[in-house]
């Protein structure tokens, strides 16, 4: 009896044993996959950060293009918009003077023309007018003194301008008296003068004229604006906005090219006025030389 119990003791301990191996074999199987888990999330992970990083530096990427896409959007749509402002400067020019009404818009734009024509022409002449007045003199004097009055007379040929004529003049009656050179310069000058001022009340016409057109306008598109009022028998501003547009639409053409013209004007009056100024000092100025060199003789 007592054999039997030590054999299935025996036995019972060897299943213990059995069961203790296989439990730690479990652990360990068990202990190793977990690393194994372990290390594969891991490279997921670190995967995972090389495809964050890879996509965020193609998002970068499509910010950078993105931005510059819209630098150069923009600056396609200023450069748009800066040929749309002038295109459109033009074409509400065209527009209001259509507006406007052709018939006094044309006339106004006619005076204008022929206005700034006129001005253009005589600044061009006054500018070719004026010589330096002091060397001229000096000339003539050393000419006068050396060479007599021919000599200066054919000084003040090889110079152009009224004040070398006026000079001319005087001296081409040297010969006769001073009086008579005195004389012969004072109309000659006067005949300067109205070369000078030539066709410049034709400027001033049109200075005139440009606004009186531009209210005549003015009127006429009132009265269109009241006949239109009498005929439909309401007071709609609808049928009064037209009239009263072209009423301002030609008064301010009007004054417009009055204003232009009127500056024009006055830069040739005052150029007018500093030639004629020279033209007198100069005529002094060879009155003496002459009385000088007829004292010599």
């Amino acid at each position: 009896m007592k054999k039997l119990f030590s054999i299935l003791s025996l036995i019972g301990l060897f299943f213990i044993a059995t069961n203790a191996n296989a439990s730690l074999l479990s652990a360990k199987d068990f202990v190793q996959q977990d690393q194994e888990t372990e290390e594969q999330m891991d490279a997921e992970e670190e995967m995972s950060e090389k495809e964050q990083d890879t996509i965020d530096a193609y998002d970068e990427q499509d910010e950078f293009v993105e931005e510059a896409e819209e630098e150069a959007v923009e600056e396609v749509v200023e450069e748009v918009q800066e040929a749309e402002e002038e295109l459109g400067f033009h074409q509400e020019l065209k527009k209001r003077f259509i507006e406007g009404g052709p018939g006094f818009m044309g006339i106004v734009l006619l005076c204008l023309i022929l206005g700034l024509a006129i001005a253009i022409e005589r600044i061009i002449y006054l500018n070719l007018a004026t010589t330096n007045t002091k060397k001229l003199a000096e000339k003539v004097e050393d000419a006068l003194s050396s060479g007599g009055v021919e000599a200066a007379k054919d000084v003040c040929r090889e110079t152009p301008g009224p004040v070398a004529s006026i000079y001319y003049q005087g001296l081409d009656r040297a010969d006769e008296s001073v009086e008579a050179a005195e004389k012969a310069v004072v109309a000659y000058g006067g005949v300067q003068m109205g070369q000078l001022e030539k066709n410049v009340s034709w400027v001033s016409l049109f200075i005139a004229l440009a606004p009186m057109l531009g209210f005549m306008g003015t009127v006429i598109g009132m009265i269109k604006a009241f006949d239109k009022i009498e005929a439909a028998g309401d007071m709609q501003p609808s049928l009064v906005a037209g009239g009263i547009k072209v009423a301002l639409l030609t008064t301010v053409f009007g004054l417009i090219v009055a204003i232009i013209l009127q500056i024009f004007y006055n830069y040739i009056v005052a150029k007018i006025d500093n030639i004629v100024n020279d033209m007198e000092d100069a005529s002094i100025t060879l009155i003496d030389m002459l009385v000088e060199y007829k004292n010599k003789k």
